[in-house]
């Protein structure tokens, strides 16, 4: 049985030391990391979840590992949308990252169906807004469960991969997967960590879930905000003219 919580460390690229990475990266260098390295956190999130150059989250959320990261980023964005401020002041001068409070329905302890599948609903999420656009055809999906193999992946994390991403979507259970206002805002948070909404396909993807999530359009805004901030720009990386990909 595989361990969702880690594997929704792996998708937000938390990072092993002396490598850096994005969750959405070229797939010529996902594959290449997971040739050198196998275990490198973050070569399943790059071979996952897009083949664009993309951002990467920054090192405070990746301290504190998947389901903490996306809990506190949601529980600030909460926080600041109930105390009036505006989500450019959201986005500026944001201070280190820190978990969600215990006694906060945000905190993963207070998951009512109990943390592992409540990371394994946010991994689903993530996958169903990679996956928005549209460009995840057969054709990639068949190149992307080539590249898992490379990942070091178990087989039963692999297998429940291959099966989300040849699922069809399926909001209305996603949305229900969904059991408090705070992981409401938490599945929202984890989609728009996914993706930089850079298409008409995800930009209407995150309107429709928000909508059917019932979050207000400016709690969006400050999840956006939020979101933003804790990403930083990835430059594109060389091209290798050995890659296959």
């Amino acid at each position: 049985m595989f361990d969702p919580k880690k594997l929704l460390n792996d998708l937000l690229g938390s990072q092993v030391p002396g490598t850096g990475t994005t969750v959405r990266d070229k797939a010529g260098q996902a594959v290449q990391m997971a040739k050198d390295n196998p275990l490198a956190a973050g070569a399943l999130a790059a071979v996952l979840l897009g083949t664009g150059a993309g951002r990467q989250v920054t090192g405070a959320a990746l301290k504190l590992g998947g389901l903490a990261a996306i809990g506190g980023l949601a529980y600030k964005a909460y926080q600041n949308y109930q105390n009036g401020k505006t989500p450019a002041e959201t986005a500026a001068g944001q201070p280190e990252l820190l978990p969600p409070p215990q006694d906060t329905a945000f905190h993963p302890s207070q998951a009512p169906q109990g943390e592992s599948e409540f990371a394994s609903t946010l991994v689903r999420a993530m996958i169903a807004a990679a996956k928005a656009d549209g460009r995840i055809d057969d054709e990639e999906r068949r190149k992307i469960g080539d590249k898992l193999s490379l990942s070091g992946l178990d087989s039963d994390a692999e297998a429940f991969l291959k099966a989300e991403l040849d699922a069809p979507l399926d909001l209305d259970k996603l949305v229900a997967a969904a059991q408090t206002d705070a992981q409401k805002v938490e599945l929202y948070t984890a989609s728009r960590l996914a993706i930089d909404p850079d298409t008409r396909a995800e930009r209407g993807y995150l309107d429709l879930l928000a909508g059917r999530l019932g979050l207000p359009d400016a709690l969006v805004e400050h999840v956006e905000a939020t979101v933003s901030a804790a990403k930083a720009a990835v430059p594109e990386p060389a091209a290798n003219p050995q890659s296959p990909w």
